[in-house]
């Protein structure tokens, strides 16, 4: 009886009642984001703001681009599958000057609406370029390990 109750203690104290949620990006993207006023603020208090962007784009502006992402354990009957709880994408334009002259925060209802592309690229062909590339240069020094019949085809 006395195995029992130690085997059934150890087990309960383990067992945690809070629910651990995993969080990858910025914390609290939408409220932050609702402190960026268009026309007024430059890329240094975006940075002090929201830090580094997760990705940035370059074309006639730039476009930052921040992430935050919530996930959690679910319960036991789902076998601990993660849980969605959060998925938000901010885009922020800033011009030439630095300053903000577009904002566009979508949520996760928001990009459900997105149709991406289903299409699928050919991943062999850029192995076989990649790996050939790799032992192309490895052939050429095990050809010419001297590297004399390099300078010879130039004379």
């Amino acid at each position: 009886m006395k195995i029992i109750l130690i085997i059934l203690t150890i087990f309960i104290t383990s067992c945690k009642l809070n629910k651990i949620v995993n969080h990858h990006g910025v914390h609290n993207l939408e409220s932050k984001s609702k402190e960026l006023l268009l026309n007024e603020t430059n890329i240094n208090q975006i940075r002090q703001l929201l830090g580094p962007p997760s990705t940035t784009s370059y074309f006639d502006n730039d476009v930052l681009i921040y992430l935050e992402k919530k996930t959690s354990n679910s319960k036991l009957f789902k076998l601990g599958k993660k849980k969605l709880i959060t998925n938000n994408v901010l885009f922020l334009e800033v011009n030439t000057k630095g300053f903000l002259i577009n904002k566009k925060f979508l949520n996760k209802e928001d990009l459900k609406k997105y149709d991406f592309s289903k299409k699928v690229s050919n991943e062999t062909l850029g192995k076989q370029s990649f790996v050939y590339k790799a032992l192309s240069g490895i052939r050429s020094k095990i050809n010419d390990p001297l590297g004399k019949k390099r300078g010879s085809l130039g004379k």
